[in-house]
C-alpha cells in the first residue's frame, strides 16, 4: 500500500516537472529576438515528445490546470496559425506572463503584523 502511493507521487512528480520543462523551454523560444516560425514548431514538436513519454495524472491545482491548457493552445496554434504567426506569439507570451503570476503568487505572502515588525522606537 505504500509503495504504491510512493509510486503515484513519483508519477505526479515526474509529470510536472515535464510539463514545467516544456513551458520554459516554449516561453525562451517565444522571447528569442530572432524568431524563427519553423523552428518554433519544430523544437516545440519535439519537446512534446518528451510529455507523451511520461504518464498523465489528474492535477488539480490552478496553476497546473493552466499550464495544461497552455500547452494545448500553443500546439494548436502551431497547427492553425497565421501566416507571420505574431498575433499567436504574442497571445502566447501574455499567457505564460499571467501563468508565471500564477505560480509566483503562491510564494507573495502579505506581512500580517506589519506596524509592530518595524518598530524602531520612535
Amino acid at each position: 500500500m505504500a509503495e504504491k502511493i510512493i509510486h503515484v507521487k513519483q508519477l505526479r512528480i515526474r509529470y510536472i516537472r515535464v510539463l514545467e520543462k516544456f513551458f520554459t523551454r516554449t516561453v525562451s523560444l517565444l522571447k528569442l529576438e530572432n524568431f524563427d516560425t519553423d523552428m518554433f514548431k519544430e523544437r516545440t514538436l519535439k519537446n512534446y515528445e518528451d510529455i507523451k513519454r511520461v504518464k498523465a495524472v489528474d492535477l488539480n491545482s490552478k496553476y497546473l490546470v493552466d499550464l495544461i491548457a497552455f500547452i494545448n493552445k500553443t500546439l494548436s496554434y502551431i497547427e492553425n496559425h497565421t501566416k507571420d504567426f505574431e498575433d499567436e506569439r504574442s497571445t502566447l507570451l501574455k499567457d505564460a506572463n499571467l501563468l508565471q503570476k500564477e505560480r509566483n503568487s503562491n510564494s507573495y505572502s502579505k506581512d500580517k503584523h506589519k506596524k509592530s515588525k518595524f518598530d524602531d522606537g520612535y
